[in-house]
């Protein structure tokens, strides 16, 4: 089974998971041929990117603090007594700088770690690469959610997530009552380039989708979603 991408989506869930490869790679990137300048670029990034994240969420909070105290100050309060000024973090020296782009330059690392004849799971499980095992979709549940939009030239742009089906099945009704197959899309989004209406005149189309995984439709049929489209000059 697939496995997901072992760099999770959070910042903070970012900054542990950089902290520990920080500090593992040291240990094996003899083994792996690493050169040194990237492990201390790894380890410099590591900490710059914690100095800043930290400084994001103290100033993020601060500012709510100040909102609050300035919301106090205009309205006055309901009940307790005069709200306290808020104080501003008082942060350190910045470590040394590195340039930007530290997740594609760890990314690059575990790739070439990964890709060694000597690799092991174990090895890439200790320094968080190797992933998790990717859930089987739910095909009760599986639905797609679809947005229609018109995009350069009027055409419209169905909107999909791929949800970890294989390919969506797209039908539309141009007006006459009945929907007819469209096309099969593997890859979001897709546009609808059949000819518009006449120049002056419009309809309504109306798109609905459903799930593909192994050659197969698979879930439930999307809401129906329509748009207006128009012919042009």
């Amino acid at each position: 089974m697939a496995k997901n991408y072992f760099i999770p989506r959070a910042d903070a869930d970012k900054q542990l998971w950089l902290q520990n490869f920080a500090a593992k790679l040291p240990t094996y990137a003899v083994k792996y041929e690493i050169l040194a300048a990237d492990v201390t670029d790894t380890q410099k990034g590591s900490a710059y990117f914690s100095y800043w994240l930290n400084y994001q969420n103290q100033f993020n909070e601060f500012a709510k603090k100040v909102t609050q105290f300035k919301t106090e100050l205009r309205d006055g309060i309901t009940s307790g007594g005069a709200g306290v000024p808020p104080s501003a973090p008082v942060f350190g020296a910045a470590p040394a700088a590195v340039d930007p782009g530290v997740f594609k330059r760890v990314t690059s690392i575990a790739s070439v770690i990964k890709s060694k004849m000597v690799y092991t799971e174990a090895d890439g499980k200790d320094m968080g690469i190797e992933g998790t095992e990717a859930a089987a979709p739910d095909m009760n549940a599986a639905k797609p959610m679809i947005q229609v939009h018109l995009v350069a030239g009027g055409h419209p742009e169905i909107v999909w997530k791929k949800a970890g089906m294989d390919g969506i099945d797209i039908y539309v009704d141009r007006g006459a009552g009945q929907f007819q197959f469209l096309a099969v899309d593997s890859f979001p989004n897709y546009t609808d380039t059949a000819p518009l209406p006449a120049v002056g005149a419009s309809a309504i189309w109306k798109y609905r989708c459903i799930y593909r995984f192994d050659d197969a439709q698979a879930g439930e049929w999307s809401d129906v979603t329509s748009i207006t489209v128009a012919g042009t000059v």
